[in-house]
């Protein structure tokens, strides 16, 4: 299916799905060769394969929020400048839960999808979790001008070499963990972007906002 196609595809999906909020996907295709009709290469191994989650908050809390994004999703930028900082403010900063980024690319866009996940890993990798949940705001904050300047150029004040994550980027260096995390979300049931679990638990919501996320964690605390 080529990139138009799969567009047109979400497009009508969303409009099927109605009030619900999301970017679909499935487990069909998602990691087979590119559109161009060329055998997408195997990334070359690098150190620290396969990347653990990234967690923010308290790693030991009682309450684990679990968030699956695409980084390509018109919905996760939603999420993550309307609804995650009131979730940082609110919960992470207090260490009062588990907060952990999984990548989820659909892929809404087969490029950007994988090779923006793969910057992020590689920040990550670098310059560890405090330094990738930063980078990962700066990448929904600039959805719509993604590419290879871009991922270097948003490394600016940060621990990590501009180059080092543009060439993870383009190179999809960090596709096995990407893909892996992918899988995890099938086997949880993620169909869709972005996609909240708390406790396990999917927290369904008509139009993402903070306040469903929000009961759904107090709930969790028995509050």
């Amino acid at each position: 299916m080529n990139r138009r196609t799969r567009r047109g595809f979400l497009t009508a999906s969303l409009a099927a799905l109605g009030a619900t909020a999301g970017c679909l996907g499935g487990d069909s295709g998602a990691d087979s060769p590119t559109d161009s009709g060329t055998q997408t290469p195997t990334p070359t191994p690098v150190p620290g394969q396969p990347l653990p989650t990234p967690v923010a908050g308290d790693p030991e809390a009682d309450v684990t929020v679990a968030v699956y994004e695409d980084y390509a999703c018109p919905h996760c930028r939603t999420y993550a400048e309307e609804v995650y900082p009131q979730v940082r403010e609110t919960y992470i900063s207090e260490g009062t839960i588990r907060y952990e980024f999984h990548d989820f690319p659909i892929p809404v866009d087969e490029t950007v999808s994988w090779q923006a996940a793969s910057s992020a890993r590689a920040v990550q990798d670098e310059a560890g979790d405090e330094a990738f949940f930063t980078y990962s705001e700066r990448l929904f904050a600039n959805q719509s001008s993604l590419g290879p300047e871009t991922y270097a150029d948003l490394t600016d004040g940060l621990d990590v070499d501009g180059e080092t994550v543009r060439a993870a980027a383009t190179g999809e260096l960090y596709r096995p963990t990407v893909s892996a995390d992918r899988q995890n979300g099938i086997d949880r049931g993620v169909q869709a972007t972005p996609a909240v679990l708390v406790n396990g638990e999917p927290v369904g919501w008509q139009e993402i906002a903070f306040e469903p996320l929000q009961s759904a964690i107090e709930s969790a605390r028995g509050n």
